[in-house]
């Protein structure tokens, strides 16, 4: 890595804490990353690959502060660890053999969608069924599996808005504590951005001292925002996602198509 240029590195520094960040709470940073490697002069694909590396550990500092809210979930969580895994290894090879602007031009109607499911959540709701213990019923579960490896296959091809499509996704299958599907979400996005960096790796794809600098800024800001959104009131947390939600899509709607 070349620090000649320290303002370019600064870019990449600040565009990965706030990723980290947004990502904590709904989803979505991966954009203000991407736009900084893009920036900080990497090629298209290679700023692809080396954010969805250098995204792992905002995850897992993430998903380790939602340690408490993660052992009330462990049975979803495992259900759906392995179409997060298939997904993300489909979406990650589609990526290789896809141009950079196919999936710009169709990234940002996937995240609106997305925001626009969420932001209706009490109709979503009606989709999912619930047993009769209060549980999450074996159909649910199905579809929630079925939902998880379309999500997971865009998180591993590109991953902006993954964590708005999988709180969604919680959402239709009768999840409603928004702190624990925080902590699921975090926990499938450390996967699905893992498997895909671990493709690209062997692809030659990533730039790892660049990825080293964003891995460092996304966990500062992943950690710490994800302590303090625990601590705030449910219903506000929502209004935060769409919001930022409708932030990142307007941004990506300019971006790649304005």
């Amino acid at each position: 890595m070349d620090f000649s240029d320290l303002p370019r590195y600064l870019v990449i520094f600040i565009g990965f804490i706030v990723a980290g960040g947004i990502n904590a709470v709904a989803g979505g940073g991966t954009v203000f990353s991407f736009s900084g490697l893009l920036a900080g002069g990497l090629s298209s694909i290679v700023a692809n690959a080396t954010n969805a590396a250098a995204l792992v550990p905002a995850s897992v500092a993430s998903t380790f502060a939602y340690r408490e809210d993660l052992k009330k979930v462990l049975r979803p969580l495992l259900i759906l660890l392995i179409p997060t895994i298939l997904g993300s290894l489909l979406g990650a090879n589609a990526v290789l053999i896809t141009s950079e602007q196919t999936f710009r031009r169709i990234v940002p109607f996937l995240v609106l969608f997305a925001v626009l499911v969420f932001a209706g959540r009490n109709f979503v709701s009606k989709l999912g069924r619930r047993a009769e213990d209060g549980g999450i019923s074996t159909n649910s579960y199905v579809l929630g599996c079925i939902l998880q490896f379309i999500i997971s296959a865009y998180g591993g091809f590109f991953g902006a808005g993954i964590g708005i499509l999988m709180l969604t996704s919680f959402n239709v299958m009768g999840m409603r504590d928004v702190h624990r599907m925080n902590a699921i979400k975090t926990t499938l996005a450390t996967f699905i951005n893992g498997t895909a960096a671990v493709r690209f790796f062997f692809d030659g794809k990533i730039d790892l001292p660049v990825a080293l600098l964003g891995a460092v800024a996304s966990a500062i800001g992943g950690y710490a925002i994800a302590l303090v959104a625990k601590r705030i009131p449910q219903q506000t947390l929502r209004v935060v996602i769409v919001c930022a939600g409708l932030v990142v899509s307007a941004w990506m709607f300019w971006r790649f198509w304005l």
